[in-house]
């Protein structure tokens, strides 16, 4: 069982943060700040920069999985731009949520303008086989997971 908002140990990035958990969004997201793809030995990559806190300002580079549309709110819509999505890059990244360790796909949008710097959609919590209740609170405790993580299928 998981509340709204549980800690979440993101072991690639030797970082705990408060995410908070959305049925209604489809995929994960997290915080990250100028994002650039590029190659590295014929393979797409992206570097990043949390965004955070000032405490994280050093770049991350991970493999890219691939690139994801999102569709943009109804107030992020603009007509002269002809798209109703936008592109976000998406790397795989090890969560660990309670005692449940799983590899999740997680796109990068800055999300500085919100509460919680990491968002777990419905396909990431399917792989974690979560139930939601959202009258609580961190319900699964500090992450305590082990070392190594299955991979979400």
């Amino acid at each position: 069982m998981y509340g709204l908002n549980e800690y979440a140990r993101l072991s690639d990035l030797d970082l705990e943060v408060a995410a908070k958990l959305d049925t209604g969004a489809k995929t994960a997201s997290l915080s990250a700040r100028d994002i650039k793809r590029f190659k590295r030995n014929g393979e797409s990559w992206v570097r990043f920069y949390l965004a955070i806190d000032a405490a994280h300002s050093h770049p991350i580079e991970r493999p890219l999985a691939r690139v994801s549309k999102i569709k943009r709110r109804a107030g992020d819509y603009n007509p002269d731009e002809g798209k109703a999505y936008t592109a976000r890059p998406v790397i795989e990244l090890d969560i660990c949520m309670g005692q449940a360790r799983r590899t999740i796909e997680v796109n990068l949008t800055d999300r500085s303008a919100f509460q919680f710097p990491l968002l777990i959609g419905s396909e990431a919590l399917k792989h974690f086989d979560a139930l939601v209740d959202p009258s609580l609170k961190y319900a699964a405790g500090k992450p305590a997971c082990a070392t190594k993580a299955p991979t979400a299928e």
